[in-house]
C-alpha cells in the first residue's frame, strides 16, 4: 500500500460504515492520522478498531453546526493539524415527492447539505495552512433527474455546486476542493433503500447501471488519490463513478 498519505491528518463523516469506513481505513492504511466521525458511536469505534492506531473514532451530528465546528476543533486538538476533509455522511430514501413530510425534508437537507457546508467552513481555516483539500461525496443523482429522489438529487445537486464554489472562491490559494460522484455502491445504505410500493419501475430502471454496484473501495480508491499531492492540478472538478451510467 502506497504511503503517500504519511504525517497527513483526515477528518471523516460517516467513517463507520459504507464508503465513509472505506475511505477511513483506505487513509490509514496510506500513512494517514484519521479521526473518524459518525453519529452511530458504536460503528465509529468499530472503525477504529480495524484501522489500528492511525484511526481515532468520534461521535458527532452533522446536522448542527455547533457539532460540526466542534468536530474539526477536536481532530485539530487531538493531532495538531488537518489537511484532509472527507465530507461522507449521507442518508437517502425513495419517496414520492407529494408525500415527503416536512421533517423528512429537513433531516436530509440538515445531513446531506448542511453537515457538508459547516464542516467546510470550520475545516477552512486549518485547510489553509498546508496545502489542504476538501472531497465531497456527491453522486451521479446530482448530475442526473431520477424520479422518486427529488429530495436526494437536490441535495447532492448542492453538493456538486457547493464544491464548485468553494472552489472557486479559493482558486488563488494551495487549498483544493473536488467531488466525487458515485452510482449505486454495496453498502447498507443501498440495501436498506425502500422504494414505494407503486412506483414505476420503467423510470426507475432508466438509472441503473449495466455493471453493476460499485465497492466502497472503489470509491475510496479515488478519494485517496484525489486527496494526495499527485491531484495537485485538480480542483473544482466533480469525477463520476458509475459504470458508466451518466455516460
Amino acid at each position: 500500500m502506497s504511503t503517500r498519505h504519511d504525517r497527513r491528518v483526515a477528518l471523516v463523516t460517516g467513517a463507520g460504515s459504507g464508503i465513509g469506513r472505506a475511505v477511513a481505513l483506505r487513509l490509514a492504511a496510506e500513512g494517514a492520522e484519521v479521526f473518524a466521525v459518525d453519529i452511530d458511536e458504536a460503528a465509529a469505534a468499530a472503525t477504529a478498531v480495524d484501522g489500528g492506531e492511525r484511526v481515532q473514532a468520534a461521535s458527532y451530528d452533522v446536522r448542527s453546526a455547533e457539532q460540526c465546528r466542534a468536530a474539526v476543533a477536536a481532530a485539530v486538538e487531538r493531532f495538531g493539524r488537518l489537511d484532509i476533509l472527507g465530507n461522507v455522511a449521507g442518508i437517502a430514501r425513495g419517496e414520492h415527492v407529494t408525500e415527503v413530510s416536512e421533517d423528512d425534508y429537513r433531516q436530509m437537507m440538515a445531513v446531506n447539505v448542511d453537515g457538508y457546508f459547516f464542516m467546510s467552513q470550520a475545516a477552512i481555516p486549518h485547510l489553509l495552512h498546508d496545502s489542504g483539500v476538501i472531497v465531497n461525496i456527491a453522486s451521479n443523482a446530482g448530475l442526473i433527474g431520477q424520479a422518486y429522489t427529488v429530495v436526494y438529487c437536490m441535495t447532492k445537486g448542492a453538493v456538486v455546486q457547493l464544491t464548485k464554489a468553494l472552489a472557486m472562491e479559493y482558486l488563488k490559494t494551495p487549498l483544493r476542493v473536488v467531488a466525487i460522484a458515485p452510482g449505486g455502491v454495496e453498502t447498507g445504505l443501498v440495501y436498506g433503500y425502500r422504494m414505494p410500493a407503486d412506483v414505476d419501475w420503467d423510470l426507475v430502471m432508466r438509472y441503473t447501471g449495466a455493471r453493476g454496484l460499485a465497492q466502497p473501495d472503489d470509491i475510496a480508491a479515488l478519494f485517496a488519490f484525489l486527496a494526495s499531492a499527485e491531484a495537485k492540478y485538480i480542483t473544482g472538478q466533480c469525477l463520476t463513478v458509475d459504470g458508466g451510467m451518466v455516460m
